[in-house]
């Protein structure tokens, strides 16, 4: 089993994000914690962590990558509880029932996200088309070579995991200000 953990590779995070999640957090989509507000009316780093932010579960901070990683039954089932927690305490759930089921959605979701090998990074974008949340992912492969992540040893994978052009990450950050 695998799952997503945040990541990373440089200190942005903590620049471009009112709250950044820290390193090595459970980590889904987040994009239920949108659900109340209007996009089109974020501004600054709201608006940068709907375009472009994974939920960290314990901070309920955002970052830029999730790492795919190995995961045991009792990790997914401390991602749910955390998660189902979160959902009362910060999200208004009815009940724990109810945070349950949400929680075990929202793990699934990310666990069907984790089907590339361990360490792979993937990035989301979000859109809003028609008044609904869209979601995209991308999966950034170290370059061969790389034996450490750093931010500029990526390529952005399409398709069927061929590599294409690189992506530079300080880019797409500076692109999520404009």
């Amino acid at each position: 089993m695998k799952l997503l953990r945040t990541i990373r590779l440089d200190s942005s995070d903590t620049f471009v994000f009112e709250t950044p999640a820290e390193p090595g957090e459970w980590a889904v989509s987040g994009a239920f914690a949108f659900a109340c507000c209007d996009p089109a009316t974020l501004q600054g780093k709201a608006r940068t962590a709907f375009r472009a932010g994974f939920l960290g579960l314990n901070s309920l901070g955002r970052s830029t990558l999730a790492q795919i990683v190995e995961a045991t039954g009792h990790d997914r089932e401390a991602a749910v509880e955390m998660l189902a927690r979160q959902l009362i305490d910060r999200f208004a759930a009815p009940d724990l029932a109810t945070a349950r089921t949400a929680a075990e959605d929202e793990i699934t979701f990310t666990a069907s996200l984790c089907d590339h090998p361990p360490g792979v990074l993937i990035a989301v974008t979000r859109t809003v088309e028609n008044g609904t949340i869209r979601e995209a992912f991308r999966t950034l492969r170290p370059r061969a070579g790389a034996d450490a992540h750093r931010a500029f040893e990526f390529f952005d994978v399409v398709g069927e995991d061929e590599p294409a052009e690189p992506v530079d990450l300080q880019t797409l950050r500076k692109e999520d200000h404009a």
